[in-house]
């Protein structure tokens, strides 16, 4: 393989290129220079008519969960604090407020609140979100705070919206059950509310038995107390046993100790209950409803405390949003930035200007060439039948 020899005439060509293009920018440099200017003046008078933006921005610290004071409390709890506590904790509490902050609920809210279909003119409550989504932004820092943005023409409704967001954020969380506490406070009010009506029933079951206070003296009240205590916590501990198969296996060491466990439970239940049942013969159906009363008493006693615990928690822990800096109405305009504008419009149309006066050239010179002139002619004759012009 030789290397190709050195051709002074490919030096001179390029050389000849770059004059030719250097005097493409000279012949045209009046419209290269005053094209720009104008249209960069024209797009700055033009930002002068376009109304001011102004946004408003509120910053504040969502809720925060303690899981470590929360998991304390729940071993104080026993085997009813399993299912409150299994699917507990979230991984990213900002991205779930935010999601709040951006769901149909709270824009709804707002959009009642400000009537904004009318002030978007919008004919349907979907493109009122729409508007309302392009002109706010929510964002989560490093810091852990999330900022609202809101924009409008207004700055103290602009100041309103941003601050409303936090509001009804607020008013969201009263509803639902978002944190560990939260969530274990509805689990105990709602077991609470089925043991109460089933110890009402089954107090009324008693009473319609007719036995007086001199037969329950002689009744082993005891031993009937004792096995509605144990059938109370087998009933507890089959609840923390369906908690722990949402997130244990059962080959799993303490899965395997709670079947133990219940199973020992389940065992002095059937021998105190075969012993119960001895003693009380002859006392007829009341050793039985006594014993379901107890149990259903005991079981609303255990709910009641873990209720009260649960809004202990929820106390302390608290969904409270603490709102750093609340959205002040703005004193500048945010949109629109005219230098930026006459800026941009001014490079964009030199660029444009420029690639014009290249192309218009190149075509002028293969006009002047017979073969690129031939070319040019059949390149129109192609184009003009693919788009099914005739002449």
């Amino acid at each position: 393989m030789t290397d190709t020899p050195y051709n002074p005439a490919d030096t001179e060509e390029d050389e000849i290129s770059l004059l030719d293009l250097l005097q493409t920018v000279v012949d045209n440099l009046r419209l290269l220079v005053l094209g720009p200017l104008a249209v960069g003046v024209l797009a700055l008078a033009v930002t002068f008519v376009i109304p001011p933006i102004y946004t408003a921005k509120t910053q504040f610290l969502p809720p925060q969960q303690q899981q470590s004071a929360a998991a304390s409390m729940l071993a104080s709890l026993g085997g009813l604090g399993g299912l409150a506590g299994a699917a507990a904790g979230l991984k990213n509490p900002s991205d779930q407020y935010i999601a709040f902050m951006k769901s149909n609920a709270i824009e709804d809210a707002l959009i009642e609140r400000f009537k904004l279909q009318e002030r978007y003119k919008a004919d349907f409550k979907t493109d009122a979100r729409k508007s309302l989504e392009a002109n706010t932004r929510i964002t989560a820092g490093k810091d852990g705070l999330i900022s609202a943005e809101f924009d409008d023409k207004d700055p103290q409704f602009a100041a309103d919206v941003a601050n409303a967001y936090v509001q009804e954020l607020r008013t969201l969380l009263g509803k639902l059950a978002v944190t560990e506490a939260q969530q274990r406070r509805v689990f105990f009010e709602k077991q609470l509310l089925q043991s109460k009506d089933k110890l009402i029933q089954a107090e009324a079951a008693l009473k319609s038995t007719g036995i007086s206070g001199s037969v329950l003296k002689s009744n082993p009240a005891s031993a009937v107390a004792g096995v509605a205590a144990l059938q109370a916590q087998v009933t507890a501990q089959e609840v923390k046993l369906g908690a722990m198969r949402g997130y244990l296996a059962e080959s799993a060491p303490d899965f395997k100790q709670a079947m133990n466990e219940l199973a020992t439970l389940r065992a002095q239940l059937g021998k105190q209950e075969k012993d119960t049942t001895g003693d009380a013969a002859g006392q007829g159906d009341y050793v039985a409803k006594y014993r379901d009363f107890k149990y259903h008493e005991t079981l609303f006693d255990l709910f009641a405390k873990q209720y009260e615990l649960a809004k202990v928690d929820e106390a302390r822990e608290g969904a409270v949003v603490q709102v750093l800096d609340a959205a002040q109405p703005p004193e500048r305009k945010a949109k629109p930035k005219k230098a930026l504008i006459a800026i941009i419009a001014t490079l964009a149309t030199g660029f444009a200007l420029l690639l014009f006066v290249f192309i218009r050239q190149a075509l002028r010179n293969a006009n002047q060439d017979q073969e690129s002139a031939q070319k040019l002619s059949a390149l129109k004759a192609s184009w003009h039948k693919a788009i099914g012009k005739t002449r």
